[in-house]
């Protein structure tokens, strides 16, 4: 345990997006036991309770401000049934840290496209990655939990077992308990056609881009910024400030059709940089720079679609501000995510075409009052008919946006659940489900 007066302080409580809180504690359990203990403390002595795994939430929620920190990164341990292409995982485990355990028998689940990212917090909101299009997402690869609640109890939660838990936890993110850990199908996968191609952005290449990622086939998945070139070594100085399109792209099928598959992209400008090659599907998760983070106004949304007058409309939006850095990231969705039943996870926005978040960097609060004011105007500009929301990309923002995230019936049968194992709203620091009433 880490108290404010101990040496390392600091670093205990450090999260990403230079949240700066204060807990009056930082514990990191050995074990499920140790995560009960803590559970049981916080619960009787009325103290607020974060939990940390990769310490990636945009709302900052893996701190918490005089109250404790559970953080699970001693929870790592990761089990691979290389025969029947399942792993247990402990919920501090990394994406990264998972990725190399199963590539070692020539395996792969998905999980998003951030190696440092805990595989706990990922899952519970989804799961969107390099091989959503392929495999889903990564609750669709969840067969089992351990779950402790808010009661202290630890539960197995599958299909049979509890599964109305199961279900919320599918989507629902952090709001039921804390899970200590998880059980995934693996697919055959070590080696990928993947890596990174940089492309001037203009109208007629984003559009182009997005158009090219939907008529791909299920093995390619993409990740498209577009954003004005920093300052990388690979490219010219000249170019540096000037927009273009920074994409990653993965293709996880056949060998021999990678360079077929990718050729659209290649084809829509002449490539500024092209990395994309046979690599090992790990080094999509290279290690990370862990030095200060940039503070960022942000917003998530999905799109219908980008044709060349919305593709106009990003690129003049992205020119009219002046932030060190801002970006707009467009994922195309489909594939094999639509085909899972809306209703199926808490996750309910299965037919949504395109992930869409924007971002400035900013410093001082008057200066995030602009970001903030440019963010918001230029997602409304180009809204469409998609009112949905992914949650693992919220910031700390309305109940309204929380309710974007879980429309409809997902929102209501979220909420009895929650009455059900988390009735007095102990774990609030998430994106919060208040529990039902009467």
């Amino acid at each position: 345990m880490t108290e404010p007066h101990d040496e390392g302080y600091d670093e205990a409580r450090r999260v990403y997006g230079g949240f700066d809180r204060r807990p009056l504690a930082v514990v990191r359990p050995a074990d499920v036991d140790d995560v009960v203990r803590v559970v049981t403390f916080a619960r009787e002595t009325g103290l607020e309770l974060a939990v940390r795994g990769g310490g990636h939430s945009n709302a900052g929620h893996s701190v918490t401000e005089g109250g404790i920190v559970l953080d699970l990164q001693d929870l790592s341990e990761i089990e691979i049934d290389a025969e029947g292409r399942t792993a247990w995982a402990q919920g501090g485990a990394t994406a990264g840290a998972y990725t190399v355990a199963a590539e070692a028998h020539g395996l792969a689940t998905g999980f998003g496209d951030t190696g440092s990212v805990g595989i706990g917090g990922i899952t519970l909101g989804g799961g969107i990655g390099f091989l959503v299009r392929k495999h889903g997402l990564s609750i669709d690869n969840l067969l089992a939990a351990e779950i402790v609640t808010a009661d202290g109890e630890v539960l197995l939660v599958d299909e049979r077992h509890h599964p109305d838990l199961f279900w919320a936890i599918r989507g629902g993110g952090g709001n039921f308990g804390v899970v200590t850990r998880l059980r995934f199908k693996l697919y055959p996968l070590s080696s990928v056609h993947g890596g990174i191609l940089v492309l001037p952005a203009t109208a007629e290449v984003v559009a182009g881009f997005i158009a090219a990622a939907e008529a791909a086939p299920d093995e390619l998945s993409t990740i498209a910024n577009v954003m004005p070139a920093p300052p990388m070594p690979f490219l010219p100085e000249e170019l540096h400030g000037s927009m273009i399109v920074l994409a990653f792209l993965v293709h996880s099928g056949p060998e021999e059709d990678g360079e077929r598959i990718l050729a659209p992209f290649r084809a829509l400008a002449t490539p500024l940089a092209d990395f994309i090659q046979r690599i090992p599907y790990s080094a999509m998760f290279p290690p990370e720079e862990h030095g200060e983070q940039p503070s960022a106004a942000a917003s998530t949304m999905f799109m219908d679609g980008v044709d060349l007058e919305m593709a106009e409309t990003i690129i003049d939006y992205l020119a009219s501000s002046d932030a060190s850095m801002r970006a707009i990231q467009l994922r195309v969705l489909g594939g094999a995510v639509p085909r899972v039943p809306a209703d199926a996870t808490a996750f309910a926005h299965r037919n949504s075409k395109i992930m869409v978040n924007v971002a400035a960097f900013y410093e001082g609060p008057e200066e995030r009052v602009v970001r903030e004011r440019w963010v918001a105007d230029f997602m409304a500009a180009i809204r469409q008919s998609d009112s949905g929301a992914y949650v693992n990309f919220l910031g700390d923002e309305s109940q309204d946006r929380v309710r974007d995230a879980y429309p409809g019936e997902t929102w209501n049968r979220l909420r009895a659940v929650k009455a059900q194992y988390d009735p007095t709203n102990f774990f609030h620091l998430n994106q919060n489900i208040p529990p039902a009433t009467g």
